[in-house]
C-alpha cells in the first residue's frame, strides 16, 4: 500500500468553557488588535468576545453573509484595514469564517476561528467568494486559521433543524473524502468516525438539544469530517452545492443535506471502499436511502423543491458542472446529472 497524506499546521482547543481562552489564544499568536466578525444574528456573541479580549479588540464587524459575496468581504478588509487590525477571529459557522477566509486570502492576516455550527470549514485551507451569480472557490494555506477554538457549549443555543443540517453539511465532507482521488487510509479512518459521531450524536440532540455530550460528540465530529475536507479533493457533490448556493442562492446546509442522499446513490456503486465504511458508520446496508431518512425524520428539507429550486433551473446547473468539472468516481454526463436533479427536486427518497 502506498499514499500520500500531509497534514495540516493546526492548533485546535476543545472543551467545555473553551471560548475562555481566546485572549492566550490571541497572545500566543502576537496578535493585540484583532477584528471580531459574525453575521448579524451572532452580535452578542461577538460581543461576548470583544469584552474577552479587552484592549486586544479593535472593532467588529457583524455583517457576514452566506456564501462571502464580494461586497461584503470587500467592506470587511475595508474595516479591518481602517482598525489597523493584526488579526481577525470569526465567530460563528461557516458564512462567518468564509468571511474571516477572505480577509486572510488578500492581506494574510490570522484568523482565530470559534465555530458555532457544524460546518467544518475551519479545517480547510478552501475559500469561497461569490459574485455576479457565481461562487468561486480555491485552496490557499493563508486562509488555515491558525488556532480554532471549539466550545461545545457555544452550540447549545443552535436550533435543532440548524443543527440537523448542519451536521449533514459536515457528513458530506467525509462522504466525498472517502471516494476522493486522494483519499488515503488516514482520512479514510478519520471520515469514518466522523460519520458516526455524528449519525450518533444529531439523534440525541433532536430529542434534546441541551444534551451537552450529545453536542460535544457532534462538534468532535464536525471537526473529523472537517479535516477530512481539508485533506483531499472535493467531487461532485461538493460541485452542486456551490452552484446552488452561489448561483439560486440556497441556504448551504440544507442545500447539502437533501443533496446528499442522491449524490451518494450515483458514486457508492463506483466506490465499494467507500460504501463499506458508510455502512459500518451508519450501521445500515443501504447508505442513500438511511441518509435521506434520517435526515428527513429529524425535520430537515426532503427536496430541492422546498428549498426553492425549479426544474427550469437544471440547464445553468448542468452548464456549470460540466464547464469546470471536479474529479468524480464515475463519469458526469447531462443525462446523469439530469437525472440526479430530477430526483433530488422531487425528493424521490423521501
Amino acid at each position: 500500500m502506498t499514499f500520500i497524506y500531509e497534514a495540516l499546521p493546526m492548533r485546535v482547543v476543545f472543551g467545555p468553557g473553551s471560548l475562555r481562552q481566546l485572549p492566550q489564544e490571541a497572545d500566543r499568536l502576537g496578535l493585540h488588535r484583532l477584528l471580531v466578525l459574525s453575521t448579524p444574528g451572532q452580535r452578542a456573541l461577538a460581543e461576548h468576545a470583544a469584552t474577552l479580549l479587552g484592549d486586544a479588540c479593535v472593532g467588529l464587524f457583524t455583517e457576514a453573509r452566506m456564501h462571502v459575496p464580494v461586497t461584503v468581504a470587500e467592506a470587511a478588509r475595508a474595516a479591518a484595514r481602517e482598525a489597523g487590525a493584526d488579526g481577525c477571529v470569526a465567530i460563528g459557522g461557516g458564512s462567518t469564517i468564509g468571511l474571516g477566509k477572505a480577509i486572510a486570502l488578500t492581506s494574510g492576516l490570522p484568523v482565530i476561528t470559534v465555530p458555532t455550527t457544524y460546518a467544518g470549514s475551519e479545517m480547510t485551507t478552501v475559500w469561497g467568494l461569490t459574485e455576479n451569480g457565481r461562487k468561486h472557490t480555491g485552496r490557499d494555506r493563508a486562509v488555515l486559521p491558525r488556532s480554532v477554538v471549539y466550545d461545545p457549549e457555544l452550540t447549545a443555543g443552535l436550533p435543532v433543524d440548524v443543527s440537523v443540517t448542519s451536521g449533514f453539511n459536515a457528513i458530506a465532507h467525509a462522504v466525498e473524502a472517502l471516494y476522493a482521488p486522494d483519499a488515503s487510509p488516514i482520512v479514510s479512518l478519520m471520515a469514518e468516525e466522523g460519520v458516526r459521531s455524528l449519525a450518533a450524536s444529531l439523534p440525541l440532540i433532536a430529542a434534546c438539544s441541551g444534551d451537552a455530550a450529545a453536542r460535544t460528540d457532534a462538534l468532535r465530529g464536525a471537526w473529523l469530517c472537517g479535516a477530512c475536507l481539508g485533506a483531499t479533493t472535493m467531487s461532485l457533490h461538493h460541485k452542486l452545492c456551490h452552484i446552488l448556493g452561489g448561483t439560486f442562492d440556497l441556504p448551504h446546509a440544507s442545500a447539502h443535506t437533501v443533496l446528499l442522499p442522491y449524490v451518494a446513490a450515483f458514486n457508492l456503486p463506483a466506490a465499494p471502499a467507500a460504501e463499506q465504511a458508510l455502512r459500518r458508520a451508519l450501521a445500515t446496508d443501504d447508505v442513500p436511502k438511511h441518509l435521506a431518512h434520517t435526515s428527513a425524520d429529524l425535520g430537515a428539507p426532503r427536496s430541492l423543491d422546498e428549498l426553492g429550486l425549479r426544474e427550469s433551473d437544471f440547464d445553468e446547473i448542468i452548464a456549470q458542472a460540466q464547464a469546470q468539472p471536479y474529479a468524480n468516481p464515475r463519469p458526469v454526463t447531462e443525462k446523469a446529472l439530469r437525472s440526479l436533479l430530477t430526483q433530488a427536486l422531487e425528493g424521490t427518497f423521501a
